[in-house]
């Protein structure tokens, strides 16, 4: 099968942050020199757990702030010589969106929907007449399968699904080539996750985007994503099939996330899972993969047996509730 062409390319890209109060010169190794490849139409996961640096590396590849070194490429076109700031004006912003976490958090509370999705469509790409900006809206609200009369609400008006699809319209209205969803479903309810995440992958296949999927649910990253890498402590360690990680991990730490999935049909995991953890982080970031065998793994089943996977394939994205 050949790999698809490359669209975003980050090499030895590092953020460090000072350490107030600390020794003279430490330093906080947030992001600490990651390489990372998202190819033209590939759906990438990002996995670890709270505080390993997901969250710094999205800001960092989405340019919402500067690295402290490293290079990200955007189609062979090296994106970091120009400053955070003057990149908000380049061309390349609207090819690299965001949907976040929170879509509460992150939608004006000011701004009805209409204009929250046509906001970008100005800002970055210039657009100006009415005619243009409505038919632009409305086709982002129907591709995400938002009901045009809640286009004139403003996001306390609507229900926690209707505000993600908010989210995802106004990043996909400017058409973007590479969309980057940080734990986009992780407020929701677990109906609502399903509906979220089919939708999510009906997009990528609909508009040919990328996605770099940022999660800590393992199962959500299994149903979307082609290609998985886990992060530790500021580092990638390891990175590759999705499939074959799941079933083949090489390095302790993945093998205690694997092995940390929830299975409905076992009882007793809670201990073997949090021993698996404690295992891990005591082995250091570039350990052999023999280590893995000292890793008391938890029993793991087919990723079917979650709920947000048996309702699945049952599920139509609209109606929003």
């Amino acid at each position: 099968m050949t790999a698809p062409a490359t669209l975003l390319e980050a090499r030895k890209l590092a953020k460090f942050y000072p350490v107030e109060g600390g020794a003279r010169g430490a330093r906080l190794h947030a992001v600490d020199e990651v390489d990372l490849v998202v190819g033209a139409g590939e759906s990438v996961g990002l996995v670890g757990e709270s505080g390993c640096g997901k969250s710094t590396m999205v800001r960092l590849l989405a340019r919402l702030v500067d690295p402290s070194s490293g290079t990200i490429a955007l189609s062979g076109r090296d994106i970091t010589e120009v400053s955070q700031v003057r990149f908000v004006r380049s061309p390349d912003r609207a090819r690299i969106q965001v949907v976040f976490q929170d879509p509460t958090e992150s939608l004006n509370p000011s701004f009805r929907v209409f204009r929250a999705i046509a906001d970008p469509l100005k800002r970055l790409q210039g657009l100006r007449n009415a005619t243009d900006i409505e038919a632009r809206v409305r086709r982002a609200a129907e591709l995400v399968g938002l009901p045009l009369e809640l286009l004139q609400r403003y996001p306390h008006q609507l229900s926690g699904g209707q505000r993600a699809r908010v989210g995802i319209a106004r990043a996909i209205a400017v058409e973007p080539s590479l969309l980057i969803l940080d734990e986009p479903t992780s407020a929701l309810d677990v109906s609502v996750q399903a509906v979220v995440l089919k939708l999510l992958a009906e997009l990528r296949e609909r508009l040919g985007m990328s996605y770099l999927f940022v999660s800590h649910d393992l199962n959500v990253v299994r149903l979307l994503c082609s290609r998985v890498a886990v992060m530790y402590l500021g580092k990638i360690v390891e990175i590759g099939p999705t499939e074959a990680l799941f079933t083949n991990p090489h390095h302790p730490y993945t093998a205690a996330l694997v092995g940390s999935i929830p299975d409905p049909l076992a009882g007793g995991t809670r201990g073997l899972v949090s021993t698996a953890i404690r295992q891990a982080r005591s082995i250091p970031i570039h350990a052999p993969a023999a280590s893995t065998a000292a890793v008391q793994r938890a029993p793991t089943s087919a990723i079917a047996s979650c709920l947000c996977c048996e309702q699945w394939a049952a599920i139509t994205p609209p109606p929003v509730t």
